[in-house]
């Protein structure tokens, strides 16, 4: 419930700003007063900072040397159950609460007064003249569907100055107007008719619409293709009956496209959208409307749930398995779980969606934690793909060629019957390694320790640690020896190449990533291709994620052994997410689709889990694996990763720490190194990592901060705790 504590002008009180400190500061109330939860500017040092009332100071400085608010903002105060929603993902995460606090208070234009606005859209007109830059500024308000920008917003999108702009204004070729600084959102009608759904979705959504109106974590699990959005969407429209809002979290901003435009189909107007794709000015307007109720749902990436719903109702994460949901950098959490605590701390319905559930969720719909449905049967008259593998032992296959004549042949008998084939290869670019024949040498980045990849198709080199580019060289740096450079091993773009040599004929699309300048672009490529613009579609893993491509019958899987090299305690469990998402993709309309996956091992008991079809007994199985060495779900586990510019310093760091762990030792826990990371150098700094491993219910986060606090770290090393890692690069 919703503090109403209100202090006096010149009252004691705490406030946490976003800046690194650690803990509130002590200042006094403004003149007219301020609530719990106002969102303040308080001054720190020579500056002005946003800051949030965290309720009564606590005394430490005498009252003297206090320093005022300045302003409170015209912005709804934060919740009392957001302020508890940041404090506990801070103590579970052990992240510091001020960079908590920077998730939830990331929106541009806090400070605006209420008023109107000048905006810039595109015209009609044409302008006399066109120049570069003229270019890129209507190709900025053309990548965004006609929503409107300020000035110095859409100058700074297009690398041009303000005239530019307003003289494209002056040409009529872009639209100057005066709206409101917020336009109000169109109302959902969750009213209107739904879909006609089966009777497994409609039992679903009876279940759902009986738990609405209270925390009730759920499992929706559902065969690629059984109408597990058109169940979650009847929960939405639950909620919205009840006037509460509802957030849905996608992995994937390319997924957006297509998922909003059923939202409009449904509710009769669009969601609120929160994703690096959206402007800043929507930004703005929709963390207000959040906060005010306006907002009825909101669709977005992780961040969206950090926003300051005012009745949160109900949260879905789609398509929860997914590694995207876990935030590497900064402040280290997993949405999926974090949506589970909102949830629990606002008394909301979470609703966690998916093929192929995570362990960690499975687990606990196992034991009864989580309650399940299952859609067993995929919508309409489609049915599930069937699967095989491709024994590349007995395949024949020309050197610097991937796809074997079995999969040749089944592509070539798609393309005569008007179909559609893809072929699956999680691998950017166009080779993982460039090498030199005459030296041996490796082409790696100059930052980390990682080699560069090339990508043909941009001319260039890069690195998929940092992002660092470099052209491709004819020379090699090592010896200097040239035309000695040869790329080994194939990524979609060589896979690209290879197939314009065997289907010269056919119409291709590669689906990656990094070769699309902004989301609208790889939106308008998928609805062409759903659209059957294309004959072959080769993808990165950015194919497996919900797209519905009703012309695609067979799906091939070019390397089916990748996820299973290395030592990830989850690689066996993310190879069984992604082949069957991946196979998901075949045969979603009435022709029937198969998926075919090129092993050298197809014997190996996760291929074979794939290819059996028994889900529930891969789950098992690898439940019992991961519950007799006691690691997640049944066990704990931490890292801890030492960063710095030197090595050695951080090995001694990590050598004090393994020799003062009595605070572990307490708990029962084990500690393993310190080892370099797969990758010990990104961006110029070395890193080196602990892992902590304990039982299930050993209190972690106490003891870790125990230990962790005997260290005084030097100003260029960096500590960090990752409590539940995802990954251990």
């Amino acid at each position: 419930m919703q503090g109403t504590e209100r202090y006096a002008p010149g009252a004691r009180i705490a406030v946490l700003t976003s800046e690194p400190i650690g803990r509130p500061l002590d200042y006094l109330a403004p003149e007219d007063g301020c609530e719990d939860g106002a969102f303040v500017l308080v001054p720190l040092g020579p500056r002005k900072v946003l800051g949030v009332v965290w309720g009564a100071g606590d005394g430490t400085f005498d009252i003297k040397r206090l320093r005022r608010v300045l302003q409170v903002l015209d912005v709804p105060p934060m919740r009392r159950e957001m302020q508890q929603f940041l404090q506990r993902m801070a103590d579970y995460t052990m992240t510091p609460l001020p960079q908590v606090l920077r998730l939830a208070t990331r929106a541009p234009g806090l400070f605006d007064a209420p008023g109107t606005r000048k905006i810039y859209r595109l015209g009609a007109g044409t302008p006399e003249r066109m120049t570069d830059a003229r270019t890129r500024v209507l190709e900025v308000l053309a990548d965004h569907g006609g929503a409107g920008f300020q000035l110095g917003e859409l100058a700074a999108l297009a690398s041009v100055s303000t005239q530019v702009v307003k003289g494209l204004a002056k040409s009529g070729a872009v639209l100057e107007a005066d709206v409101p600084r917020d336009a109000p959102f169109l109302r959902l009608d969750p009213a209107r008719p739904s879909k006609t759904l089966s009777a497994e979705q409609a039992q679903a959504t009876d279940q759902l619409r009986a738990g609405a109106g209270q925390f009730a974590p759920v499992l929706l699990k559902g065969v690629t293709g059984s109408g597990k959005t058109e169940v979650y969407l009847e929960a939405v429209a639950e909620c919205l009956r009840q006037g509460r809002q509802a957030l849905v979290l996608l992995p994937e901003i390319a997924l957006s496209s297509e998922f909003l435009s059923r939202v409009e189909a449904r509710f009769g107007a669009l969601p609120g959208e929160w994703h690096s794709g959206v402007t800043q000015t929507e930004r703005r307007r929709l963390w207000k409307a959040c906060g005010s109720g306006e907002a009825q749902m909101v669709v977005g990436a992780r961040s969206a749930l950090f926003l300051p719903f005012r009745d949160l109702g109900l949260i879905v994460v789609d398509e929860e398995h997914d590694t995207s949901y876990k935030q590497e950098e900064g402040a280290l959490y997993n949405a999926r779980d974090m949506a589970v605590l909102r949830a629990s701390i606002c008394g909301a319905q979470v609703v966690l969606a998916s093929a192929t559930p995570s362990l960690e969720t499975w687990a606990n719909a196992e034991s009864g934690k989580y309650a399940r449905l299952n859609l067993n049967a995929r919508y309409g008259v489609s049915e599930m793909p069937q699967m095989q593998s491709i024994d590349m032992r007995d395949e024949s296959i020309e050197s610097n060629h991937w796809i074997g004549p079995t999969l040749v042949g089944e592509v070539t008998k798609r393309i005569q019957r008007g179909e559609q084939a893809m072929l699956f290869l999680n691998r950017r670019g166009y080779a993982p390694v460039t090498i030199c024949r005459a030296c041996g040498h490796q082409i790696g980045c100059d930052h980390c320790d990682a080699r560069m990849v090339e990508h043909r198709f941009q001319k260039q080199l890069v690195c998929h640690q940092c992002g660092e580019t470099k052209p491709i060289p004819t020379t090699c740096p090592s010896c200097k020896v040239e035309g000695k450079l040869a790329p080994v091993g194939p990524g979609v773009e060589r896979l690209a190449e290879e197939v314009r040599e065997r289907f010269p004929d056919s119409r291709l699309a590669v689906l990656s990533s990094d070769l699309f300048a902004s989301a609208r672009a790889l939106k308008e490529t998928i609805a062409q291709i759903a659209g059957g613009g294309a004959d072959i579609i080769i993808g990165t893993q950015i194919v497996a994620k919900g797209h519905n491509f009703p012309n695609l019958t067979l799906v091939g899987v070019i390397d089916a052994d990748l996820g299973l090299q290395g030592s990830d305690l989850r690689a066996a469990e993310r190879t069984f997410q992604l082949m069957r998402q991946v196979a998901g993709r075949a045969g979603r309309a009435e022709a029937k689709g198969i998926a075919l996956l090129q092993s050298y091992q197809p014997e190996h008991p996760v291929i074979r889990a794939i290819l059996g079809g028994d889900e529930e007994a891969f789950w098992r199985a690898e439940a019992a694996q991961r519950q007799s060495q006691s690691v997640p779900p049944y066990g704990r586990m931490a890292g801890i990763i030492l960063s710095g510019p030197d090595l050695k310093p951080l090995f001694d760091i990590g050598e004090v720490l393994a020799r003062q762990s009595q605070p572990l030792r307490d708990i029962g826990a084990m500690i393993f190194g310190p080892a370099p990371a797969p990758v010990a150098r990104v961006r110029g700094r070395y890193r080196v990592r602990l892992l902590v491993k304990a039982d299930k219910k050993a209190p972690l986060q106490p003891a870790l901060a125990r230990w962790v606090e005997q260290l005084r770290l030097p100003n260029n090393v960096r500590l960090a705790i990752d409590i539940d890692p995802q990954s251990f690069m």
